[in-house]
């Protein structure tokens, strides 16, 4: 097996680049858009929410933030389904990005319940903020094991209801069928970098437990997903 999987890379994804804009940007958003969407990747955090939403069946209003919020994308899933199932969300976008902030706001338009926040998760200004439910699609695999330690650690005291993660698995199948795909079928030079690299900094199920053990977090649900999605679950009680 190549070394490369072994253990989490530490190689910086272009899309860190908080000052990264024009229409790269855009592109690389509406490309991974339709990867999640076909892939059905954004199914894993829906299907979490629902898991949060089972446990807590007299709640029908909660506040949501979405962490790394890109587009939009998964705002928008979330709106409908909340209004599908006779939920009443207010939903928060997070991006420390500006100029994704800016494309997400265009492309969610109409979408009344849905507001953004320019801001960095690791900054106090964040951590302060109380949500009912915070999700994590694609979003954790950006930091390293020490940040997310202290980052669930966090999480854990600002959702009121519960945190829903999901992230990739990280696995050699997920990494050259990404880069194929992505060569084949892509006219973004971000996403045919950033989305090989995602996959090597990701978890394996190991990896993600000892996560949580670290970060005081004994009680969650960590399930496997299609595409090689881990979907993670921490309930607030």
């Amino acid at each position: 097996m190549n070394s490369r999987f072994t253990h989490r890379s530490s190689d910086v994804e272009v899309m860190d680049d908080l000052s990264c804009s024009g229409e790269v940007v855009s592109q690389t958003l509406r490309e991974l858009e339709i990867i999640n969407r076909t892939l059905g990747g954004n199914n894993v955090t829906l299907n979490g929410l629902q898991q949060l939403m089972t446990a807590n069946p007299s709640q029908k209003t909660f506040t949501i933030a979405d962490l790394g919020c890109g587009g939009g994308d998964i705002l928008k899933r979330v709106a409908e389904w909340g209004a599908e199932n006779e939920f009443v969300f207010h939903l928060t976008g997070i991006d420390a990005n500006p100029n994704i902030i800016a494309i997400a706001q265009k492309n969610t338009r109409g979408y009344s319940n849905i507001h953004y926040k320019t801001v960095n998760v690791l900054s106090k200004e964040f951590q302060e903020q109380k949500f009912d439910v915070i999700l994590a699609t694609l979003f954790m695999h950006h930091f390293s094991d020490d940040q997310l330690i202290d980052m669930l650690k966090g999480l854990k005291q600002q959702a009121q209801t519960g945190v829903v993660i999901n992230d990739i698995h990280r696995h050699w199948f997920a990494y050259h069928s990404i880069q194929w795909l992505t060569k084949l079928f892509s006219n973004s030079a971000m996403v045919k970098i950033d989305a090989p690299l995602s996959v090597l900094r990701a978890f394996k199920r190991p990896e993600l437990e000892s996560i949580l053990e670290r970060a005081g977090i004994k009680t969650y649900s960590l399930r496997w997903s299609w595409a090689f999605r881990w979907r993670l679950v921490v309930p607030a009680y």
